[in-house]
């Protein structure tokens, strides 16, 4: 049995806000540190995000995140030139500004649907596109999430947003389904036990479950004590077909893929 090539996505939060690394990453150096550190320990890619999407987190403005995001890119770019830096964005114009100074994905929490241009700007842009299945926005989507069912609902979801993007003749498609982004608990619990039927669809998948509550509110404790718990999901998750991880914790991630590809080479 030959696994897919796993890839590791590092996060790199520049924000004063995150749930976990928050105003860890707001000084030049503590942020050239950390992509460094995202490389060194394995990762092939570096994901940038200049604004909070926990749920209930403040709206950043437009103009707060460029001035977040464009010096602190411009500086990476720089400093690791042939590094492959994907932009945590749902804005269209900040999507084409940071693959102008550099950057070679777009992942976007709301699969164009927080910004009208963003398909048609990702078509013109040529990078590979990132969209999440989120319910709402990060101010509300935690309400009352209700589904009919959870998997088969996001993958029709998946599926239209696939034709709409192929009519812009955007094929470059990576999967998320958005763990805690207008999910239970049980419901992200359900995503992750079907989790390999979402390969049906034919494009890569990316998880991001690093720290989330989902551990910690099911085991107790806090973000900070789900280093474990993080490693146990993200295993599964590989297993199950996931060809991304995005996480905080590269080296540990970087020992899952060595470990499964001893078993599966």
């Amino acid at each position: 049995m030959k696994k897919p090539a796993l890839q590791i996505m590092g996060i790199l939060n520049i924000t004063p806000d995150s749930f976990f690394d928050g105003n860890r990453y707001v000084t030049e150096k503590s942020v050239i540190d950390r992509a460094a550190q995202i490389l060194d320990e394995g990762g092939e890619i570096i994901d940038i995000g200049a604004f909070s999407s926990r749920p209930g987190a403040a709206l950043v403005s437009e103009e707060e995140e460029r001035k977040r995001l464009m010096p602190f890119l411009e500086k990476i770019v720089k400093e690791f030139p042939d590094a492959t830096i994907s932009i945590d964005t749902y804005r269209s114009t900040i999507a084409k500004e940071a693959v102008e100074k550099g950057a070679k994905i777009i992942n976007d929490i709301s699969a164009g649907e927080l910004d009208k241009n963003m398909f048609q700007t990702i078509a013109s842009l040529k990078v590979p596109y990132i969209m999440m299945h989120m319910a709402g926005t990060p101010q509300n989507m935690q309400d009352n999430p209700i589904y009919k069912d959870v998997v088969n609902d996001i993958m029709v979801y998946f599926l239209k947003k696939i034709d709409k993007l192929k009519k812009y003749g955007v094929d470059e498609v990576i999967l998320d389904p958005g763990f805690g982004f207008g999910k239970t608990l049980e419901h992200n619990y359900e995503i992750l036990k079907r989790l390999d039927e979402f390969t049906l669809l034919n494009k890569p998948l990316l998880i991001g479950i690093s720290r989330k509550s989902m551990l910690y509110k099911s085991l107790g404790g806090t973000p900070a004590d789900m280093g474990n718990a993080t490693s146990i999901a993200n295993t599964v998750a590989a297993l199950k077909g996931a060809q991304i991880l995005r996480v905080h914790d590269v080296k540990e991630a970087v020992e899952i893929k060595k470990i499964i590809q001893n078993i599966f080479p």
